[in-house]
């Protein structure tokens, strides 16, 4: 029997059996809850579960759990609703809002709103850098085969390119990544990819790799592309680095001789320079001297028209002192206009033979008199021979 029906146990005033009866056992369950959904049809603007007899009684309880459970459902749903309809981007982050499927906008960081059940975000983040590693064994140009590490450091450049056009934008990296370093090994040759083309491979696959993701529309940007190796098969690997040695040795065979260059050719600059130089002098003493000939000249042009005779005298004996001063040989004019002739080498020579064998004492100055004295003897004796001769000769 329930505690609320007529003729019950007196316990009208407490559900829960305490209100003064012999039963004081636990509650009912079935009742605490149909109680406490009244209460809340009640709070909602419903009719409370009244008691009654007959059928009535239980179908107004049945409509008013209804009704209960009807409203929490409705509480539920609308903290739901407002639940869903706030998120927040963080300031490394985008949002691409995508509205039944397509795409409405990208949103910056802050709190933002959105239509639940309708409206689809998905955050990316645009900050970051990404790293992505590529390594594998390709032909080079010249048909070598050669193993090469690369590392790509990317991040994302467009959210919405790369939530919408690209199913996966890292595995499109890959395989771009991959493409653009077999293209660009083997467009080169073994030396340049495993020697000082290593940079230079490098900047070229990067612009390669930046243009098909451009053309894939992956949203992605390239920061840094670095070859962090570059290897020869191992079973070539000794000969390579003996021809690496060779390299080494060619390059400081190079510097040597762009040290020796740098040491000759300040001094043949120098050289040339001073020559130059003394050329530039001797052609202004030319010029000078030129000039002053010319001046002489033109004095002695002026001499020359006021005593003819005299000036050419002069001049025809002054040029004869000229020539003849170099010469060991005298010529003396002879008052029967005959030009004598004396051989002052040949006599110089006969002296020296006779001095020698009169003995090697006499030396210094006394011998440098002796020999002046008889050369001089020899002179005038010659001369006296030379008279007597020509005036035999007038007779």
């Amino acid at each position: 029997m329930a505690w609320n029906e007529p003729g019950g146990n007196r316990n009208d005033n407490d559900p829960w059996g305490t209100g003064g009866g012999k039963d004081q056992g636990p509650p009912d369950l079935d009742e605490a809850l149909k109680k406490g959904l009244d209460k809340l049809n009640k709070l909602l603007g419903g009719k409370g579960n009244r008691s009654g007899s007959g059928g009535n009684g239980s179908e107004g309880g049945g409509k008013g759990n209804f009704g209960a459970v009807l409203a929490i459902v409705a509480i539920l749903f609308a903290g739901y609703i407002v639940f869903q309809s706030f998120y927040t981007v963080d300031e490394q982050e985008r949002a691409v809002l995508l509205r039944f499927g397509e795409y409405s906008k990208t949103e910056s960081p802050g709190l933002r709103f959105k239509v639940p059940l309708i409206d689809d975000v998905t955050k990316v983040r645009v900050t970051n850098v990404r790293t992505a590693e590529s390594r594998g064994q390709m032909l080079t140009e010249d048909e070598n085969l050669v193993s090469v590490d690369l590392q790509v450091q990317y991040r994302v450049k467009s959210a919405r390119d790369y939530v919408l056009n690209v199913r996966d934008s890292n595995e499109a990296l890959a395989f771009a990544t991959d493409s653009a370093l077999r293209h660009e090994v083997g467009s080169s040759t073994m030396d340049q990819v495993l020697t000082e083309g290593r940079a230079e491979l490098a900047v070229r696959v990067e612009q390669r790799l930046q243009g098909f993701l451009e053309d894939y529309g992956t949203g992605l940007e390239i920061v840094r592309v670095n070859v962090e190796s570059t290897q020869p098969p191992q079973a070539v690997q000794d000969s390579f680095r003996e021809v690496q040695r060779a390299r080494e040795d060619e390059q400081r065979l190079k510097e040597e001789a762009e040290t020796y260059r740098n040491k000759v050719v300040p001094e043949a600059r120098g050289k040339a320079q001073r020559l130059t130089e003394e050329s530039e002098a001797y052609k202004q003493q030319v010029i000078e001297r030129a000039k002053g000939e010319t001046a002489r000249f033109t004095q002695l042009l002026g001499v020359y028209r006021t005593a003819p005779e005299v000036t050419r005298e002069r001049m025809y004996l002054g040029a004869l002192e000229t020539v003849l001063s170099s010469t060991s040989k005298v010529l003396v004019d002879t008052k029967g206009n005959n030009m004598m002739l004396l051989p002052l080498d040949n006599l110089l020579k006969r002296s020296g033979s006779a001095a020698a064998k009169s003995g090697s004492s006499n030396s210094g100055s006394g011998g440098n008199s002796d020999d002046i004295g008889s050369l001089t003897d020899q002179v005038l004796k010659e001369l006296r021979s030379r008279q007597e001769s020509g005036t035999r000769r007038g007779r």
